[in-house]
């Protein structure tokens, strides 16, 4: 078997996992309670707070400035709907996000241009933001939500240039990124980053599925730019309600240690083994590679030629080689272009026979040989004459 699907989810770390275990058997107790049991499952989560903290180069964090939540979808919809919830509107406000954004971003947004926000959406040519779009329609933004990296195509975004320039424009508004595809795959720190809202998922760095986590800058929360959007026992500095998946937690802060300590390392690695994967997808006829001008370590874009990436996807699971065709956070079924490799510049036509391959640290060059094979296999058999 081999994983080249590591964007969709990761495969559980034998630490986190051994993590999960131990806290599940040993310190199951309500995080909320005040006897032994619950203080002890408490400091499971604040060790988890203080790693991830620590991982976000931030070294006095506290409490209320890191909630965690039930995976990036959550986080995202916490970041957007809880500022815009704060504010008494006017009428005019304006949203500020990118074409092509994650279903979890862009869904919420859909259904608050229903209910007449100005929602604009920056061009992503090349796997480029157009800062100069961004300038010329920032007055006014209350909000800015843009993604570090692109999800299907790799782009690295330059969202600090772009919140610069938001602030500049709007100095009021609330810059948000959803970091689910960059964290430990990409270094930055929340001040290279320069959002004041930080989305991160535990399942794509070998954590478990089911928990998040979103930061928060102590300057929104200080000055009430964001609200809760669940109501209850309020937990999470009654930021995010319910209680808290504390085996999950332990498990993400334990992925995030491993993942952390060694990752000038990783990131070499999954560069390393990119390079070599385009190298040899470039003699594959029919297949070209879709390049960003900044792309991070761990995706590749790829269209073959005559292929729907669906029958390709099929044809390299039969040989138990594991890509996609594109995000797998949307199950409804439906059928269509990507809208985010076509604001790349991809065609319809080139969108639809377009996979995704994505790294983690454990893959090898042995592995891309096989891919190569198996790609080339199928331009010969399977590619429209």
């Amino acid at each position: 078997m081999i994983y080249f699907d590591n964007s969709a989810t990761t495969k559980i770390s034998n630490g986190a996992l051994e993590k999960m275990t131990e806290v599940a058997r040993l310190h199951f107790g309500n995080p909320s309670s005040l006897h032994k049991l619950g203080l002890d499952a408490e400091r499971e989560i604040e060790d988890a707070r203080r790693q991830i903290f620590t991982s976000l180069g931030i070294m006095r964090g506290v409490k209320g400035e890191l909630i965690f939540t039930s995976g990036g979808t959550e986080s995202n919809n916490i970041a957007i709907l809880g500022v815009v919830n704060s504010k008494q509107r006017k009428g005019n406000e304006v949203i500020l996000s990118t074409q092509g954004e994650h279903s979890s971003v862009e869904n919420v947004l859909c259904q608050l241009e229903k209910s007449g926000f100005k929602v604009l959406r920056v061009p992503t040519l090349n796997g480029e933001l157009d800062l100069d779009f961004i300038r010329e329609n920032a007055k006014g933004c209350i909000l800015a939500t843009f993604m570090h990296v692109n999800n299907e195509t790799g782009a690295v975004y330059d969202v600090k240039r772009a919140f610069d320039i938001v602030r500049e424009c709007s100095p009021s508004a609330v810059c948000h990124s959803d970091c689910v595809q960059s964290y430990m795959k990409v270094k930055f720190n929340k001040k290279s980053l320069g959002a004041d809202l930080i989305s991160i998922s535990a399942h794509k760095i070998n954590g478990a599925k089911g928990t998040g986590a979103l930061y928060i800058d102590p300057n929104i929360i200080k000055t009430k730019r964001i609200v809760p959007i669940l109501y209850g026992g309020g937990q999470e500095e009654n930021l995010r309600s319910g209680t808290e998946n504390v085996y999950g937690i332990a498990a993400f802060g334990q992925a995030v240690r491993e993942h952390f300590a060694n990752l000038s390392a990783e990131i070499a690695h999954m560069q390393k083994i990119k390079d070599y994967i385009i190298k040899g997808l470039e003699n594959v006829g029919g297949v070209s590679v879709n390049k960003p001008k900044s792309s991070s370590c761990h995706i590749i874009n790829v269209t073959a030629a005559g292929i729907r990436s669906e029958t390709l996807l099929h044809f390299l699971s039969s040989k138990e080689i594991y890509v996609s065709s594109g995000s797998a956070c949307s199950s409804n079924g439906a059928h269509k272009a990507s809208p985010s490799l076509m604001a790349f510049g991809l065609s319809a036509d080139q969108a639809d026979s377009s996979i995704r391959i994505s790294l983690c640290p454990q893959n090898t060059e042995q592995e891309a040989d096989a891919l190569f094979e198996a790609i080339n296999e199928a331009c010969i058999r399977l590619a429209k004459k």
